[in-house]
């Protein structure tokens, strides 16, 4: 490689990593978005020039259907289905990953050392990771239950499935025929994969979904060693390690470790009666009818002064992100203090939240994140909970042996009151029923968030003019 190759790499490998670096705001975000897609496209470039196109024909229409089918996609996907869309694309990582490894493995000859282990590292992590990431994308987008499921014999399956990799991998290396052995570590990945995924589940999810991307990247850079790509080891190098780190943020954020977490915790349904209380702020009884609730909320809203929107995935499930937006301007339009706090893993995915509220125009200086929230919370007159459970869960805090238990959480129960715009009030995926449904303080107005909003919205309002 000359010293132009090599400055073109380097400069395709900085605008990646510089479009990357911007996504720690949403305002960065749009461009680090155009930087990252403009370094893929020049390396797509690179790559053409350098290694010549021998059936242009064929490149063209693989280019032609990759693009369309990625804007067809990018064009449907709603923030409610982007967490299991991101999924999807993962396990498109793993495949381009398991096709690039199978047929360097497959060309004939006995290949290099490197090039061998690495285009096996490739194979296993990218099918593994394909079949787990459709699993995710399953259990994200609906279409199976998304609680975590596991056997009696969960683990030793796990390991018997990786005895057999190792076992094919041998034969493979001193084997005549390449094709059996690889096509055998495909589906034994694949199983595997999927088995692995499928006890991982609920309040889990966003750290699976970080892990896979971590995986998918990793098996790049594989795949990059075993075609000598310096661009693909750089790109998947980077993803790998960006997601690793993202995972070990989201382990953090939940106090909980990774080995916990991919062991599969045990899903803990507790009885509200075994949950401590939470505090109680005063002994004015909660009003009977929806009608009432929304009422005392909206005169709480008018006295209040400084609030506090925790929102998580029922409010993207609801589309009520635009009308909570909505009814937090007109608030400050009366002089109030409105604020967003966003747990780490609120959402299907990391950064859910933040993405979400980004597409409804919500300033970043207004999303504080959670230990800046518990300081204010105490302080706090009106916390307005759309769509969020396990986040706001005291039961963290107080009852042991549960999947939620020694999690951080927003401590919403502290605040002077509390509105809950909740579908119903059954407990979160963790399965831990919420003492927070039970305070005093605490105002339930159940029902689909949108809706409930919306008519808060005309209550403070019009308590707003007669005022």
């Amino acid at each position: 490689m000359n010293a132009t190759e090599l400055c073109a790499d380097l400069a395709v490998a900085a605008l990646l990593v510089a479009g990357i670096s911007r996504f720690r705001t949403p305002r960065g975000a749009r461009f680090g978005n155009h930087a990252a897609g403009l370094a893929l496209l020049a390396s797509i470039v690179l790559v053409l020039a350098r290694t010549g196109v021998t059936a242009p024909a064929v490149v063209a229409v693989a280019l032609a259907t990759g693009a369309l089918a990625g804007l067809a996609m990018a064009v449907r996907a709603s923030m409610t289905n982007i967490p299991a869309v991101i999924a999807f694309q993962h396990g498109m990582g793993g495949v381009a990953a398991v096709l690039v490894s199978a047929i360097e493995l497959t060309r004939g000859g006995v290949p290099a050392t490197a090039t061998m282990v690495s285009g096996l590292f490739g194979l296993v992590l990218g099918a593994a990771t394909f079949s787990a990431s459709l699993l995710a994308a399953a259990k994200l987008g609906n279409y199976i239950d998304q609680r975590p499921t596991a056997s009696r014999w969960h683990n030793a399956t796990l390991i018997t499935l990786l005895l057999l990799v190792v076992l094919l991998a041998d034969r493979y290396r001193f084997g005549a025929d390449p094709i059996l052995p690889v096509v055998g570590i495909v589906a034994i990945a694949a199983a595997f994969g999927a088995l692995f995924a499928s006890r991982i589940g609920g309040a889990d999810m966003p750290v699976l979904i970080s892990l896979l991307n971590a995986t998918a990247g990793l098996a790049g850079a594989f795949c990059g060693v075993t075609i000598e790509s310096r661009l693909l080891i750089v790109a998947g190098a980077t993803v790998a390690s960006s997601g690793a780190i993202l995972t070990i943020m989201m382990c953090r954020a939940m106090n909980r470790s990774l080995a916990n977490i991919l062991l599969g915790a045990q899903v803990v349904r507790t009885d509200p009666e075994q949950v401590a209380e939470a505090p109680v702020a005063s002994a004015e009884p909660d009003p009977t009818t929806l009608e009432d609730r929304l009422d005392a909320v909206a005169r709480v809203a008018l006295d209040a002064r400084r609030f506090l929107v925790v929102p998580g995935y029922g409010m993207a499930l609801a589309q009520a992100q635009g009308e909570v937006v909505r009814l937090a301007r007109f608030l400050e339009t009366l002089g109030k203090e409105v604020r967003f706090a966003i747990h780490p893993v609120a959402g299907r995915m990391p950064g859910h939240m933040n993405v979400l509220l980004a597409e409804a125009e919500v300033d970043y200086e207004k999303l504080i994140e959670l230990d800046d929230a518990n300081r204010e919370l105490p302080e706090t007159d009106l916390v307005l909970v759309v769509g969020a459970c396990d986040v706001v869960n005291p039961a963290a805090l107080e009852v042991e042996g549960t999947p939620l238990s020694g999690m951080p959480i927003l401590m919403a129960h502290q605040a002077r009151a509390v509105a809950v715009c909740n579908l119903d009030e059954n407990p979160g995926y963790s399965g831990v029923a919420n003492p927070l449904y039970r305070s005093e303080r605490t105002y339930l107005l159940l029902g689909d968030a949108l809706e409930t909003v919306t008519a808060l919205h005309a209550r403070i309002t019009r308590g707003s003019v007669s005022v």
